[in-house]
């Protein structure tokens, strides 16, 4: 009974996660190396968006996120920072903060992972609500013009 207890915790130890790795560099080098190398890593678009130059919305986006990290407890989940920059590229420096991206109506909150990391904030703040198909409603058809008047 005791050989049997034995191997599932040896099994359990064995078990890890698969590591994280953005383009075959893993999260931690993500994190550390510049910007301009981890442009080099990213899509064609978001390139040439990192060639053209950052404005001031998305580096004051980055400040924020920064000041949520650093005055959040340790262990918790920074305060959440809410923003209209749907078209913002997640970059690593921004993964575990809580952003609220404005979807035309609310601010959904958005957790940023690292498998986000070269997507754009509006891919994960749906700006519509998905059809929910039931019964067809007045005017779905021609039969339902038809109404008697009495």
């Amino acid at each position: 009974m005791a050989d049997i207890e034995d191997e599932n915790s040896r099994a359990a130890k064995m078990r890890a996660f698969r590591k994280f790795t953005f383009r075959g560099v893993d999260l931690e080098q993500l994190l550390d190396m510049s910007s301009e190398q981890f442009v080099e890593l990213v899509h064609a678009r978001a390139r040439r968006r990192f060639h053209r130059g950052m404005t001031r919305k998305p580096m004051g986006l980055i400040k924020k996120l920064r000041k949520a990290k650093k005055s959040a407890p340790e262990g918790e989940k920074p305060a959440v920072v809410k923003t209209h920059l749907r078209n913002m590229i997640i970059v690593p420096e921004m993964v575990g903060s809580v952003v609220g991206v404005y979807n035309g109506k609310t601010f959904n909150q958005v957790e940023v992972k690292a498998e986000m990391i070269g997507h754009y904030l509006g891919e994960f703040s749906i700006t519509y609500k998905p059809v929910k198909h039931g019964r067809p409603g007045i005017g779905a058809t021609h039969s339902s013009r038809f109404v008697p008047l009495k």
